[in-house]
């Protein structure tokens, strides 16, 4: 692995992504010197990269400030790109739900303030994950995400939240209203919002300490709306069960 001067591809993000990647191979204690020597680059660009890294906490410095090691910003990059695991017994307890339910049944858990599709229906699969995963306000999962936080705006886009049908909520104080409500009713629901002609209802399945961590997600053609709302109890059982499977 060797230096070259940036250009596309090649720019300030690449090499810091390549500091990074000798560090982590080199392992805790990895010198600047190791650095420019492994990748042939300029000393004055790596401690230019070095010390941009160590500023944003992508790197520490070691103890004795003659080294780096990874720091914990990218434990959260790690955490994001890891799909999230479900332990057998609680996709056994969905499979089982699935059995006797007539509507689409997905887990889809909450991760650094985003959605995850943890367990999907492979009987009825996501038309419309990439949007319901860019745009949490559109969906039923998404709002009770963003209901459990205690400041959702830093989630949502600063522009003007994206209309994915005509009954997309996009005015904030709307939003926030829903969100108030989704806090004191336990659940979110989102009828032809994210995708025309369907409609889903979910439920929190929360940690010890009562925070949810995930949704569990029915879903169905929106005029069935209200036999997919038949399912809430025994959903909201399951939720309940799935709490010490997944927490």
């Amino acid at each position: 692995m060797s230096y070259r001067p940036s250009h596309a591809g090649q720019g300030p993000a690449s090499n810091s992504l390549r500091i990074l990647e000798i560090v982590a191979r080199f392992g805790t204690g990895t010198t600047a010197k190791e650095i420019t020597d492994a990748l042939q680059m300029p000393q004055a660009t790596a401690y230019r990269l070095i010390n941009a890294l160590v500023a944003d906490e992508y790197l520490v410095r070691t103890s004795d400030l003659r080294g780096f090691a990874l720091g914990h910003a990218i434990s959260g990059l790690i955490s994001a790109a890891t799909p999230p695991t479900v332990p057998t017994a609680a996709r056994n307890a969905i499979t089982e739900f699935r059995s006797g339910n007539r509507f689409a049944v997905h887990l889809i858990m909450f991760r650094n303030a985003s959605l995850r599709i943890a367990d999907e229906d492979r009987d009825y699969p996501l038309q419309s994950s990439f949007e319901m995963l860019r745009n949490p306000h559109a969906s039923a999962a998404g709002k009770l995400m963003l209901a459990e936080l205690n400041d959702s705006v830093p989630v949502l886009p600063r522009s003007r939240l994206t209309k994915l049908t005509p009954n997309t909520i996009t005015d904030s104080a709307q939003l926030d209203e829903q969100l108030a409500q989704i806090r004191c009713k336990g659940e979110a629901s989102d009828i032809n919002e994210l995708e025309e002609g369907v409609a889903s209802l979910a439920l929190p399945v929360r940690h010890a300490d009562g925070r949810a961590g995930a949704a569990l997600c029915l879903s169905g053609p929106s005029e069935r709306f209200d036999a997919i709302c038949e399912h809430a109890d025994a959903a909201r059982h399951l939720a309940l069960q799935l709490e010490p499977l997944l927490f």
